[in-house]
């Protein structure tokens, strides 16, 4: 008899579990059910990227010094600079410098401990190609200008989440004047609290001189 009554309070239990399982799964469908959905028609419409998105590196060939800091810097020593030295000047002449996109991961440490800033995190996106090897940019290919999704007339430039307004799901028919929901990175900045200031030199002693006056 209590056996039986086992198997029933257990079969009752597992029911009201898959219940409540299927509940939650519905609950989470229903609140998907009532959002816009949000569509980009690639390629005639394009997201604009972030501000600090990094894309493609441009390269300023008059700028490089060959001082191959992007190469340590590197996680995976990707970069190859090709230089020889100059007998009669003594200094680096540089021949050639290619990255390899389809190995780069993007981290930006080589634009960010370039000495001479010939490096740079471009916007654009699209680097597929058909064969891997053409992804090997040498410094012709990096030091071509990059392609702006703004600037495109044959595309149609859509926001990101972080540009719309509040509420605003829908990129296609937002005003230009709407206030965004994201901050700028100045406005972040802004925001944050001032660097604890410390005590000059004549602070301290003014403290010492109040402590031998109370002593």
């Amino acid at each position: 008899m209590f056996g039986f009554l086992k198997q029933v309070g257990d079969y009752t239990r597992d029911a009201v579990d898959a219940a409540r399982n299927l509940a939650q799964g519905f609950s989470v469908t229903f609140d998907h059910m009532k959002r816009r959905p949000v569509t980009v028609q690639y390629p005639y419409e394009k997201l604009i990227p972030s501000e600090r998105y990094r894309g493609r590196i441009h390269y300023e060939f008059d700028k490089c010094i060959a001082c191959e800091v992007c190469v340590r810097v590197c996680p995976i020593n990707l970069p190859v600079v090709d230089w020889v030295m100059n007998k009669a000047t003594k200094k680096k002449e540089l021949r050639n410098y290619s990255i390899d996109f389809g190995v780069c991961i993007f981290c930006g440490n080589c634009v960010e401990y370039c000495p001479t800033n010939c490096l740079s995190m471009t916007e654009e996106y699209e680097l597929a190609a058909f064969d891997r090897h053409s992804l090997n940019y040498d410094n012709v290919a990096l030091g071509r200008l990059p392609t702006s999704v703004t600037t495109d007339p044959s595309v149609r430039p859509l926001k990101e989440l972080v540009y719309l307004p509040v509420g605003e799901i829908d990129p296609h028919a937002v005003a230009a004047d709407r206030p965004r929901a994201g901050q700028l990175p100045a406005q972040v900045l802004e925001t944050l609290a001032p660097p604890i200031k410390a005590p000059t030199k004549n602070e301290g002693q003014s403290t010492d001189d109040a402590e031998d006056s109370d002593a």
